[in-house]
């Protein structure tokens, strides 16, 4: 028996996607609820004039792959009007359904809006995919052969673009497809990528795996640098240090039975469990090792070469004024911001700080990775890290606000912290105990205990926006590490001032290292060099 090769399963879970979807659509509109499909769907609340637009154009794109044979081309030619078209309208479609998205919360947005996005993305992808040209046991005749439809190959970049807006913006929503489909399009459509770049067959990108110094992959998928004068990891450098005055308390290596020791028996039962710093907690990580994310191209190999969009955001603190967010491509971000060196061009000069003090700006932004579930986006480097045991244990409530307490989870959240250093979390508290794992480089970390909320000068509701977890103290200006970003007026002055006598505990983390940070205690975080961080949120 011949295994079906990466792209021809692609293509077949395309064809069943159109379907699945025309049905679906189908379905709701001709027995509406009373139907017992169609009132599990939950595309029904998005009206039957979208249902019908979305409907004709899951049609169109099943019509287009119709029953797969080796020409693979559309049972009825379509004319370049008719193919910009479709894309119009599912374009029109993602458009309607994201303008939705501004007139909620996201957490109040109903799902059908983010399941009519999702869909739309879905259709897009599986239509621009019939404009790759098939080869090997799928290929065209050579007349047709690199230009199905009379269209040139696709762009790899175009159909990553549109499944990770899809899960960026709409969670990958839809029970029968949604984010598992979206998973398993992007596997295949990774294996045939490896494939066209070795030349076994799959699908022929027009942009193959970039062949040259500047950040590339193998044929493997593995990290390859031609020049072998050329650095393949992350720079350790630190622009700048602080000094660490009242260190952590700190274990090796931390047995489950004496974590939940230090957390049940604190020294101080007002107070509850304490900061504690556990060295080589996650040695044996893959991360670590026999896949290190300090290796970019590795890191790239996972990405498409770099080509997966990811939200950052861009400014030194969240709180300073313009700040802001954009997606922009992995590759992006590490040539652009993470490590300009890697990309074999010249950052942009910098005057030497002739200080003991950070530059207080830079020739370029600081872009940050911050807080992102990048491991449901690419869950290849879920299979890196190992949720820590720590996060299983029974930890206490918060020490004074019962009513920061969440319901309890039933998993780990997992985020990731990926920047260059100078990047700065401002000084805030989580509604979650946390461990937070360091896998590359280091970072500074202050923490106060709750406690001392009062003299944390908490923020209030900004642009509508509630900020009451953050403080409005700048721990670097206090320090004078920073330039203040603003004039101090009196009040802040006596707030600094009390600010100032506030104790704290601190450390420096080093790849390996756990900090478990309990819930309610507040704490700053600064990059020191490249970083990448993983954040174990539970309860």
């Amino acid at each position: 028996m011949v295994t079906s090769s990466a792209a021809e399963q692609l293509y077949g879970l395309c064809a069943s996607a159109a379907q699945e979807i025309h049905e679906e659509c189908s379905s709701l509109l001709s027995a509406g609820t009373s139907n017992g499909d169609a009132a599990t769907s939950s595309l029904v609340g998005c009206g039957p004039a979208l249902i019908n637009l979305l409907s004709r154009q899951a049609l169109q794109v099943r019509n287009c792959y119709g029953s797969l044979h080796p020409a693979h081309a559309c049972s009825n030619r379509l004319s370049p009007d008719e193919r910009a078209l479709i894309l119009k309208r599912l374009d029109d479609i993602a458009s309607i359904a994201y303008a939705k998205f501004y007139a909620f919360l996201f957490k109040d947005l109903p799902v059908c809006w983010r399941q009519l996005y999702t869909d739309a993305s879905i259709l897009k992808f599986c239509f621009t995919l019939l404009h790759t040209p098939y080869v090997g046991e799928y290929s065209f005749a050579p007349s047709d052969r690199g230009s199905p439809d009379g269209l040139d190959s696709c762009e790899l970049g175009e159909l990553i673009k549109t499944l990770d807006l899809a899960i960026i913006l709409a969670g990958a929503a839809g029970e029968r497809r949604g984010r598992r489909w979206i998973d398993r399009s992007l596997e295949l459509l990774h294996v045939a990528w490896v494939e066209d770049a070795r030349g076994d067959g799959g699908i022929a990108f027009s942009d193959r795996p970039p062949k040259r110094t500047k950040l590339s992959t193998n044929s493997d998928g593995q990290g390859l640098n031609t020049n072998k004068q050329h650095r393949t990891t992350f720079s350790t450098d630190e622009p700048f240090t602080p000094p660490v005055r009242y260190p952590i308390r700190t274990a090796e290596a931390l047995s489950l039975e004496q974590f939940q020791a230090h957390m049940d028996r604190p020294r101080d039962l007002k107070l509850g469990p304490e900061p504690l710093l556990i060295r080589h907690a996650i040695d044996e990580w893959p991360s670590l090792n026999a896949r290190p994310w300090k290796d970019p191209t590795y890191l790239l190999s996972q990405t498409f070469g770099g080509q997966r969009l990811v939200p950052v955001e861009i400014g030194r603190s969240y709180v300073d004024e313009g700040w802001g967010q954009k997606l922009i491509t992995f590759g992006e971000l590490l040539e652009s911001y993470i490590d300009p060196k890697l990309s074999g061009t010249k950052a942009e000069p910098q005057a030497a700080d002739q200080s003991q003090n950070p530059p207080s700006t830079a020739a370029r932004p600081v872009a940050y990775l911050a807080q992102h579930p990048l491991f449901t986006q690419l869950p290849a480097l879920r299979n890196d890290i190992v949720i820590p045991d720590y996060c299983y244990t029974s930890p206490p409530p918060h020490p004074t606000d019962p009513s920061i307490d969440q319901p309890e989870l039933d998993e780990p959240l997992l985020n990731a912290w990926f920047g260059p250093p100078g990047t700065i979390t401002p000084l805030h508290n989580d509604p979650y105990h946390n461990v937070l794992a360091q896998v590359v480089g280091r970072k500074y970390v202050r923490l106060y205990s709750p406690l001392e909320t009062e003299r944390m000068y908490a923020r209030g509701k900004e642009g509508g926006v509630e900020m009451g977890n953050t403080s409005l103290i700048d721990v670097g200006v206090v320090e004078g590490w920073d330039v203040p970003p603003y004039n101090e007026d009196e009040a802040s002055v006596r707030s600094v001032a009390a600010f100032k006598d506030t104790p704290f505990v601190d450390c420096i983390l080093e790849p390996g290292d756990l900090l478990y940070i309990p819930i309610g205690w507040w704490h700053y975080v600064r990059g020191l060099s490249v970083s990448f961080s993983v954040s174990f949120w539970w309860n």
